[in-house]
């Protein structure tokens, strides 16, 4: 990323988010640019991406709603009744419209970067595994753990986070968008595939495998 412009992102960030949400930021960018470097994925989309993936956390319900609404996105009946999951795919729109991004995987990748989506590139699962654990989230041994898979495989990684967020939604009684449960069956699917491949079995593909990005909205911080 260009360093005018990171500023310029750091900038309005400082504006617009609580410091430590700003702090949570730049450990996701710090945590994107690491695991491009292991998986082979371009380190300045990751970090564009890492940066601008909260833009529109703090944006009020009204706002995420009209915004969303503007731009032709789906709203399903949780995210009507749950506006703060709009902020995903809002904060890709501030992106393109504030600061000129115009990288359909990087707006992609800051709109996935909760729920994940069927078929997303490497680029979005970066994203959306550094936004679960990047340094600020602690240092539990589960925590630790999930990092060192993240870093060797980020399909499992994927699943995993998925599970982890899964199971807190259920413990405090919290509404699950479907398509945490839709991303998780399919990161499975891609991390059986790949196993099956040392081990000479194959497996089915997934269904979702290849479908295109769909409009998703997040329900955890």
């Amino acid at each position: 990323m260009e360093l005018t412009l990171r500023k310029r992102v750091l900038s309005w960030l400082t504006d617009n988010v609580s410091p430590s949400r700003l702090e949570h930021i730049l450990g996701v960018e710090q945590m994107c640019i690491e695991l491009a470097r292991y998986h082979q994925v371009n380190e300045q989309q990751a970090a564009m991406a890492g940066l601008m993936h909260d833009l529109a956390k703090f944006f009020p319900p009204s706002r995420l709603l009209q915004m969303a609404r503007a731009e032709g996105i789906t709203i399903d009946s949780i995210c009507a009744t749950h506006p703060h999951l709009l902020h995903a795919e809002v904060g890709a729109i501030v992106a393109r419209d504030e600061f000129g991004v115009n990288d359909k995987n990087v707006l992609a990748a800051i709109a996935n970067h909760t729920l994940g989506s069927p078929g997303m590139s490497r680029l979005s699962c970066i994203v959306f595994v550094a936004d679960a654990l990047e340094p600020n989230r602690g240092n539990t041994p589960e925590l630790v753990a999930m990092r060192q898979v993240a870093r060797e495989n980020l399909y499992k990684s994927v699943r995993q986070i998925c599970e982890y967020s899964l199971r807190y939604l259920i413990n405090n009684c919290k509404v699950i968008h479907p398509r945490t449960i839709l991303t998780r069956n399919w990161a499975l699917a891609i991390a059986n595939q790949d196993k099956s491949k040392v081990t000479g079995h194959t497996s089915p593909r997934s269904e979702f495998e290849g479908q295109p990005l769909t409009n998703r909205a997040e329900q955890v911080a």
